[in-house]
């Protein structure tokens, strides 16, 4: 993959945010993190902030990783141009993508397992977007 996929995540999702970023780095993707950078708790918003910037300036994929996963969802779906999908298996993952064009992944690590984060993971950045007629409702989302 040419382009990066950017990381993020609060305290309570660091642990598979860098499990997450180890393997990704050995499907041969190029690897961003925007933080957090411990345990130490911190306020979710932000980290979706700066993830959704750099998903927009260097239109690449996202994921982003809290407790549940739905405030970094809520939080990132407030931009404009973001597609955020709390992803809860393999089916989710590839449909988000072939029909709604996510461009952010949602995890939530207190109840996802990493074996099955990392094959939504996998599902989710070799998934590409359809187009067609889903392009039409992907340019309702902002003219609404």
């Amino acid at each position: 993959m040419s382009t990066p996929v950017i990381f993020g995540s609060d305290h309570a999702g660091f642990a598979l945010k860098e499990q997450l970023k180890a393997f990704a780095s050995k499907l041969g993707v190029q690897v961003v993190d925007v933080g957090c950078d411990s345990l130490q708790s911190c306020d979710y918003p932000l980290f979706a902030e700066k993830l959704c910037s750099r998903v927009l300036a260097d239109k690449c994929l996202g994921v982003l990783i809290c407790g549940t996963g739905l405030g970094m969802s809520m939080a990132a779906n407030r931009r404009a141009g973001i597609r955020a999908a709390l992803c809860a298996n393999e089916y989710m993952a590839r449909m988000t993508r072939l029909h709604n064009n996510a461009n952010v992944l949602c995890l939530g690590e207190r109840w996802m397992g990493a074996g099955l984060a990392e094959s939504v993971l996998e599902t989710f950045i070799k998934t590409e977007f359809e187009g067609g007629r889903h392009q039409r409702r992907i340019d309702l989302f902002d003219s609404l």
